[in-house]
């Protein structure tokens, strides 16, 4: 018997020894970048193992008993960025990761939408932007387009200030997909240049965007990609009050605005309360002001969530309001332009108008919106079993807007567009099997979609019901790892006017496989290949009329079949001390291709007009997009930095290589980062090639290049948990004449002058 338990004393010695020698530690401090002090409450999570602790009172934290390998860590509190480190454990070893968090850096290290769970922007399979809720507020519009611009690979569309919207690669409209917390806002903006996006910008964590197809995740209206607006990710709760408030001011356009929130946590419960407003006058140009292009926002949201060891549920409630013009649109609807022979002579228009503004209109054009959302979401994690964690919502928008004429002091409504939609996703996060992790999950949204009046350009109701599967998986190893997955997507449409219009169903499969391999140590190449498939959208499919938002008399076409795209990606990614550098090339090649052709009816060489308007009809074509981007910055010293961002974009129909229109011209943004302490201080020059007459769409005007100098700065002051933000965004110090490609009336209105934006946030956490 004594034997016995001196074998079995040493088999159990042996296998705590064992283990003793197979496991490592992970420990370290998190400080502020302001004044060096330990921050406490920040919660670090190795992504790999979905770990996570919180830093003491002296802002230390600790991770026991992991298995070696190779480890992604991120930190997180609500205001700073959230910062990202790699860590190789050996066994019975202890490493030490220590970070230096920052409210202001140029930009954000992680993301949630790549994958639909957080991963570090270095290691992700797709090329993503993430912006910061600092540089958000520097650039802070009633419009995500005009704060996304300055970023690779991105430009912005509209029909004025109020309405931009991101182009990403030269992508626009329906391809390219905006989302709220991984959710449709149930917008409209993808059918016209003038309805803009209900996204409150000061009420924002950060903004990701992902550049290329995104249709594995998120369906077809991402073929060209995501922007998803973040205003929080949390899944696990915290004890007392963490909020914010901000108020900004601009000179060029008389903005000003506040924003606040207050989350607090009781035991394990959340309750969440914000609010804003932002009003815009009108934009100045070089030439001077831009009638009715002024704009104002206001809404709130609540939300109340349980947060439990294995799970949590919350439910939340958003509004959001605004009014904002539409420059220069009675212009269009009175037939102003046509020249005295009834034709839409294009470059008579631009030569009309290179140095002077048209005259004012007598009569204005408004859009009033108005959007409720009603949201349950909800998880569970660290389950034993096949599943170890998945998440939910299901979510309703209501959403409306009003086209407003506005004559001699009196407002008429014109046109009424009526958009619900109720959507849904659920995800899972299958247990690790070896080296595989994956997962995978369903979504869908039903919509119904109204318009009524002026320029009601679909007759009657028509319905859309929309339902996939999908599944993403990665096999990782010590070098290389390579990620595959596939989507199923059928979409159907049922218009109630069954007299004037065809149901039409479509069913698509998208699929993807990419390859990451690590070269040396902070430093991987990323190759990405990608079929993704669209559905037609409902608008290209069904609209007929004059449409004042799109400079065209429309007409759908119900014979129009799925797009597919084929492309391929390539990019290089550094991360060290001292020098961050992303760079991607891509390919894509897109059958079926949808886009408003001119129609020259009658022969004369002349684009044919109806309603005052040049006819376009929705056809289909072979289209290739080819181009590159890349962002760098460095750290040359201790108080100073530089970065250079570029980015160029050829896209055109391969049938006689004719340009496709609206396409982003190549840019160069180049700059330093002086820093001292708390304070930043950002000069950078941007550089815009123009755009000939031998690379623009046969309905386009060349655009000249031009080149910008602005400066951005900010000032930190942190102290125990509480940090004031001062920023200062400037533009255009030059105050230079330009023109944005993108824009539906650049021929009419200039680019803003000289301007500048002031913000203050206070954040306590």
């Amino acid at each position: 018997m004594k034997r016995l338990i001196l074998i079995l004393s040493y088999i159990v010695l042996t296998a705590v020894a064992s283990f003793a020698q197979t496991t490592a530690s992970i420990k370290g401090t998190v400080t502020s970048q302001a004044n060096g002090a330990a921050l406490s409450g920040v919660s670090v999570q190795i992504i790999q193992l979905r770990q996570s602790v919180e830093t003491d009172d002296q802002g230390r934290y600790e991770f026991k008993g992991i298995v070696p390998g190779r480890y992604t860590l991120v930190t997180h509190i609500e205001g700073f960025s959230d910062q990202t480190s790699s860590v190789v454990l050996v066994g019975g070893a202890a490493a030490a990761v220590d970070f230096v968090v920052s409210l202001t850096s140029l930009r954000e290290e992680v993301t949630v939408t790549a994958t639909g769970s957080e991963e570090s922007v270095f290691e992700s399979f797709q090329s993503v932007n993430s912006v910061g809720g600092t540089r958000i507020r520097e650039q802070a519009s009633t419009s995500i387009g005009e704060v996304l611009e300055r970023e690779s690979g991105v430009g912005k569309r509209g029909f004025g200030p109020g309405s931009s919207r991101p182009v990403i690669r030269g992508f626009d409209g329906d391809r390219v997909l905006v989302l709220q917390d991984g959710a449709r806002n149930g917008s409209l903006s993808s059918q016209s240049a003038d309805h803009g996006e209900p996204v409150d910008t000061m009420n924002l964590e950060r903004l990701e965007v992902i550049k290329g197809p995104a249709t594995l995740l998120y369906g077809s209206n991402a073929i060209g990609g995501v922007v998803n607006a973040v205003t929080t990710d949390e899944e696990e709760p915290h004890t007392g009050a963490r909020g914010y408030f901000s108020g900004i001011g601009a000179t060029n356009n008389k903005q000003g605005g506040v924003s606040g929130g207050v989350e607090y946590g009781f035991k394990k419960f959340l309750l969440n309360v914000n609010a804003n407003t932002l009003r815009e006058g009108d934009f100045r140009t070089p030439l001077g002001a831009i009638p009715n292009s002024s704009s104002r926002a206001y809404g709130g949201g609540t939300s109340l969530g349980y947060y439990g060891e294995k799970a949590f549920l919350n439910g939340s409630f958003t509004l959001d309001r605004r009014r904002y013009g539409v420059p220069y649109a009675p212009l269009f609807e009175a037939g102003s332009l046509l020249n005295a022979n009834g034709e839409y002579d294009i470059y008579a228009i631009q030569d009309q108008f290179r140095n002077e503004l048209p005259e004012t209109p007598d009569e204005e054009i408004d859009l009033r919106m108005k959007r409720n959302n009603y949201r349950l979401r909800g998880g569970f994690h660290d389950l034993k079993g096949a599943i170890e964690r998945g998440n939910f919502y299901i979510d309703y928008t209501k959403y409306r807007h009003e086209e407003i004429e506005t004559a001699d002091g009196t407002d008429e409504v014109a046109t009424n567009f009526f958009n619900d939609t109720f959507s849904y996703r659920a995800m899972f996060q299958q247990k690790k099997y070896g080296k595989l992790t994956g997962r995978f999950g369903f979504e869908g949204f039903n919509r119904s979609y109204v318009t009524e009046g002026a320029e009601s350009l679909i007759d009657g109701e028509v319905k859309q019901n929309n339902f996939a599967v999908f599944a993403l998986q990665e096999l990782s190893f010590d070098r290389v790892a390579f990620q595959f997955g596939a989507r199923v997507e059928n979409n159907k449409y049922r218009p109630a006017n069954t007299a004037l219009y065809d149901d039409r169903s479509f069913t698509g499969f998208s699929g993807a496989v990419g390859a990451r391999f690590r070269l040396w140590e902070g430093a991987s190449f990323v190759t990405n290949f990608n079929s993704s498939y669209r559905t037609p959208a409902l608008e290209e499919l069904y609209n007929e009329g004059p449409h004042i938002d799109t400079v065209t008399f429309e007409i759908g076409n119900q014979n129009l079949s799925r797009e597919r795209s084929n492309g391929i990606e390539f990019s290089l990614r550094q991360r060290l001390n001292r020098l961050r550098f992303n760079g991607s090339i891509f390919y894509y090649n897109i059958d079926n291709f949808i886009f408003l052709a001119p129609q020259d009816g009658d022969g004369d060489g002349n684009v044919d007009v109806e309603d005052n308007l040049p006819v376009g009809a929705y056809s289909q074509g072979k289209a290739r997009f080819v181009g590159a981007d890349v962002s760098v910055d460095g750290d040359v010293t201790k108080w100073l930095g530089a970065f250079f961002i570029a980015d160029t974009v050829k896209a055109e129909l391969r049938d006689g290589n004719v340009p496709l229109p609206r396409i982003t011209p190549l840019r160069v943004r180049i700059g330093a980062d002086l820093r001292y302490k708390g304070l930043s201080v950002r000069p950078e020059g941007v550089f815009v090639k123009g755009k000939d007459a031998g690379s623009i769409f046969p309905l386009e005007t060349p655009t000249d290049g031009y080149n910008l100098f602005n400066v951005n700065a900010s000032y930190t002051i942190t102290s125990d948990r509480v940090a004031h933000i001062f920023s200062l965004g400037t533009s255009n110090l030059g105050n230079s004449l330009y023109r944005n490609h993108l824009s539906f009336i650049k021929d009419l209105a200039p680019e803003s002058g000289r301007g500048a934006r002031f913000s203050y946030t206070l954040r306590f956490f």
